[in-house]
């Protein structure tokens, strides 16, 4: 029987999605901002280094707005609304550490401005080559 993860148990697997996560994630798969489309377009279908990237992968109790397995790799995209909301995004990222995955995060802003700065700071994380 599977079980949901519980990092105060050392659970190994951070993978226990509950429904909740499962239904928010294939609802923003269906609204993705101007910055994480615009990523996106340059994610999928292996565009970046042959990296396989999921975009919006529900992971425990929180969505990733992209992921690589292989590098075990996500990729945050934050609006304004984060601005007020580092505490939570703090612990978000350190409940993921603590299952060796590794976080990016970018504001809108940077996706949008700056975009082949954004993907190679992405490949580096990952360990890809372009």
């Amino acid at each position: 029987m599977g079980s949901m993860t519980n990092p105060e148990k050392d659970t190994p697997n951070p993978r226990g999605v509950p429904a909740i996560s499962k239904g928010n994630a294939r609802e923003l798969r269906l609204t993705l901002t101007p910055a994480e489309r615009l990523l996106w377009n340059e994610l999928r279908d292996r565009q970046l280094g042959g990296l396989k990237f999921r975009r919006q992968h529900p992971v425990g109790p929180y969505v990733l707005d992209f992921y690589c397995a292989t590098a075990k790799l996500g990729v945050e995209v934050d609006g304004e609304i984060h601005a007020a909301l580092t505490e939570y995004d703090a612990d978000r990222t350190a409940h993921m550490e603590r299952y060796g995955y590794r976080v990016l995060r970018f504001t809108n802003e940077e996706v949008l401005a700056h975009p082949e700065r954004v993907l190679s700071r992405i490949l580096n994380a990952a360990g890809g080559k372009r």
